[in-house]
């Protein structure tokens, strides 16, 4: 089947399992009201009678909370169907180009300093990240838009892809990951966790978990001694000032402990849950393997140390329950849980942050796996040692729709610079993006978008989305001479692919032309490669001077009874016309 046929079968079986649930959901509902005024009617039997209702009251009572666990089972089983269902919906609308604006956008991470993630559209709505990010943690984002923003080495981007290949047959394994916990927006604040991880000890454990056990003893046995031996109330009393003394002592400290812990539970819960999991998987990749190794400490897996530390956090929380209340506070049960809580970090706080960091990369491996799986026609990468190089086959714009993707060939290398001219809205700035985005996921370890792609290890840089900064008090000729700048720089250090929109075009021509035909000469003597577009047709003799490394190649358009079409088909040579004048005839400008 093709991916979305696949998607489409499991998203009517997780319905329809679903659906299999609402039955015994408004029974088990029913029986709860039932339940309910079985108790009313206990309640009146106690008023009226005495001891037999009050034993239908308390049996109604354990038998409403029996009813409450097993509702709240089906309930979950339910939303977990659900869930899936919505994970399934999700990857059709990812095929159907149907998914702008509903995922993860990754707004938090733009720099509009970056070097080209704000004129590669990496991040926003629409964007790269949208499109791949999958992943339930912030760190899992994180390493995502970190891979995205920063090139890999050729080593690691192999291994990356490795892995990659290996996770993209694992559909239900992807599955899991994404319906583990509340909803993909909530995540974890595994950020949160791993700052907390290593904090600096408040207490020292061992010797004060040691004297609030002997005092919760001394408390116990003379209340004990008090109530049933005949002892007197003033061993007790004394025993209960002894607790207050050492709670003024060190009460700062366990609340101290207990606010920096409190509201975790839930994300140790899903962090547990999802190591779980992974650890029941094994994996033949080096890279994946190896995440799987920092899984585990001390031969024990992460999972079960996060879930013994969420054992003793729901002890914490039970001190606001009215019921234990007396008994918590009376015997040092919240300090004693302060004590562990907090010798559990000092334990294994340090390995907390190798948990998440694993966790996030195999989230991020995991959303490119599914990139992967979605477009199984689209090639892995092939790197190269040498000089600078990008051979790219038929490549395509991965945000495009198939209907509305016109390929094209773009081979770079002993060619250094293509000047790119072509008529507004024929696909300059479109081919520019192609050939960085194809770079970005190709060092992100994923899949490109085209028939084949051959590259060395290659820096990036992009002038395409400069525009002026009132803030800055910057015009848009000034943003984009900067950015030059600092592309003229890295070129100096490392192999550099360069993509230069529409350029120096806030200049008058005369200046454009100097200017252009000297950056242009400056990237060449750098040895970078890259494609610069151009309206300015005379720009086209700075590729003809540096023949054969530099070469003209052109977009062109067609009109027809005033309407312009475009086929975006890149060709060799220099435009030889212009549209600007029928496209502000066809909007009514007299000219």
């Amino acid at each position: 089947m093709t991916p979305r046929d696949e998607y489409a079968v499991r998203l009517e079986s997780r319905k329809r399992e679903a659906s299999s649930f609402e039955p015994k959901d408004r029974l088990f509902a029913n029986t709860r009201l039932a339940i309910g005024a079985v108790w009313l009617v206990a309640l009146w039997l106690t008023y009226r009678s005495g001891l037999p209702g009050a034993s239908l009251l308390i049996g109604s009572i354990g038998l409403f909370a029996l009813f409450v666990f097993l509702h709240g089972r089906v309930i979950r089983r339910r939303e977990r169907c659900e869930r899936a269902a919505a994970f399934y919906q999700r990857g059709i609308a990812r095929l159907d180009h149907a998914w702008a604006g509903t995922g993860q956008n990754g707004e938090r991470f733009r720099d509009e300093a970056h070097l080209f993630s704000d004129d590669l559209d990496l991040f926003g709505k629409g964007s790269l990240f949208e499109l791949l990010c999958s992943a339930r943690t912030r760190t899992g984002e994180a390493t995502l838009a970190r891979w995205l923003l920063t090139p890999a080495a050729v080593p690691d981007a192999r291994s990356r892809q490795t892995a990659v290949a290996e996770l993209r047959g694992r559909l239900d394994l992807r599955e899991e990951l994404a319906i583990l916990g509340e909803s993909a927006k909530a995540g974890i604040d595994s950020d949160g966790l791993a700052e907390w991880s290593r904090a600096t000890p408040v207490i020292g454990t061992r010797g004060v978990f040691a004297a609030a056990a002997v005092i919760s003893v001394i408390v116990l046995g003379t209340f004990i001694g008090w109530i049933w031996l005949g002892l007197g109330a003033v061993p007790f009393i004394a025993a209960c000032a002894l607790r207050v003394v050492f709670t003024l002592a060190l009460g700062r400290r366990f609340s101290t402990i207990a606010s920096n812990i409190e509201g975790r539970g839930r994300d140790l819960t899903l962090l547990s849950a999802l190591l779980e999991r992974l650890e029941r998987e094994r994996f033949e990749s080096p890279r994946l393997a190896e995440l799987r190794t920092a899984l585990e400490t001390g031969g024990l897996a992460a999972s079960h140390r996060i879930a013994r530390l969420g054992s003793l956090i729901s002890i914490l929380d039970a001190r606001t329950n009215q019921f234990f209340a007396i008994a918590y506070h009376a015997l040092l049960v919240g300090e004693m849980t302060a004590c562990a809580v907090e010798r559990w970090r000092i334990d294994h706080g340090p390995s907390v942050a190798k948990w998440v960091a694993a966790l996030g990369e195999i989230e991020t491996l995991s959303a490119l796996a599914g990139y992967a799986y979605e477009h199984p026609e689209d090639p892995f990468p092939e790197f190269v040692e040498g000089p600078p190089r990008f051979e790219g086959d038929q490549l395509g714009h991965p945000l495009l729709p198939p209907s509305r993707c016109v390929r094209n060939d773009v081979k770079l290398g002993d060619v250094r610079v293509m000047v790119v001219s072509g008529s507004n809205m024929s696909g300059k700035s479109t081919l520019l993006r192609t050939v960085g985005v194809n770079i970005v996921l190709a060092f992100a370890g994923a899949p490109v978008c085209g028939a084949k792609l051959r590259l060395s290890p290659l820096a990036l840089g992009a002038s395409i989305r400069r525009t002026d900064s009132l803030h800055e008090g910057t015009s848009r000729f000034y943003a984009e001479i900067t950015r030059l700048q600092q592309l003229m720089k890295l070129g100096e250090t490392t192999a550099l692919c360069y993509l230069v929109d529409e350029i120096l075009s806030g200049t008058n021509s005369h200046d454009r032309a100097i200017g252009a035909e000297g950056v242009i000469r400056g990237f060449v003597k750098r040895n970078a490669i890259g494609l610069v577009t151009t309206h300015d047709l005379s720009l086209a003799k700075v590729a003809d001077a540096l023949a054969p490394q530099g070469v003209n190649v052109h977009f062109a358009d067609h009109v027809e009874n005033g309407r312009i079409s475009f086929d975006y088909k890149l060709r060799a040579g220099v435009v030889t016309k212009s549209n600007a004048l029928e496209l502000m005839r066809a909007v009514g400008l007299d000219v």
